[in-house]
């Protein structure tokens, strides 16, 4: 299977593949708000994004307006983005050497992320920029998020959207990098290989993260 993936996403072509019990796609465009709202509510309680959007009432809409503004003019153009055919969640990866996506495309950015977070656009500029000088330079594939429906968790739906990159990692020997935000999620990466690189906690007394490196197997 992990040839046939190689094969479809070296030619560029929206990818599927088949798990034991799901199937997981590339997210295409007209995908974008259905995946994104799926995205929120799966870290409507996350700890760090009730740290950079501590209102309750407000949280749920400003983390739709982000997730679809990151998914359409970050993750869709370098085609690291998963869903299954039930747009379940997502799994937003960043290629190698294109984590960072510079200084010019951040100012790009900047209007739209003022409009999606509104006085909370500080906090969240804050956690990416601790986020960013924290991040190892050496080559390799970021997860920038994972999400899965609240009420699809547990059902192995997060591994399966995993399983894409990570086949293409240990196929082309590339490592892979994330920040758990928490305990259960960074349990969930152990089991697929990932490793502890250091426990940090975000400032202005914010929540801990683990940052989590994977060698290709």
């Amino acid at each position: 299977m992990a040839d046939v993936v190689g094969a479809l996403w070296a030619y560029g072509r929206p990818m599927t593949t088949e798990t034991a019990q799901y199937t997981v796609r590339t997210v295409v465009p007209v995908d974008a708000r259905a995946v994104a709202e799926a995205m929120a509510r799966a870290f409507l309680h996350d700890p760090v994004a009730a740290h950079c959007l501590p209102d309750p009432a407000r949280r749920a809409r400003r983390l739709e307006r982000g997730f679809e503004l990151f998914l359409r003019r970050t993750y869709l153009p370098r085609e690291g983005t998963f869903t299954t055919d039930g747009l379940d969640g997502g799994a937003l990866w960043l290629p190698p050497n294109e984590w960072n996506v510079g200084r010019l495309e951040t100012l790009r950015l900047l209007p739209a992320m003022a409009r999606c977070y509104r006085g909370d656009l500080l906090r969240v500029l804050r956690v990416f920029d601790f986020l960013e000088k924290r991040h190892p330079e050496e080559p390799h594939w970021y997860l920038g998020f994972l999400g899965v429906e609240p009420d699809r968790q547990g059902r192995g739906i997060g591994s399966a959207l995993l399983e894409p990159v990570l086949a293409r990692c240990d196929r082309e020997r590339v490592p892979a990098y994330l920040e758990a935000s928490t305990e259960r999620n960074r349990r969930l990466y152990e089991r697929h290989g990932f490793g502890l690189v250091e426990e940090i906690r975000l400032p202005g007394g914010g929540p801990p993260m683990w940052r989590m490196w994977r060698e290709a197997r």
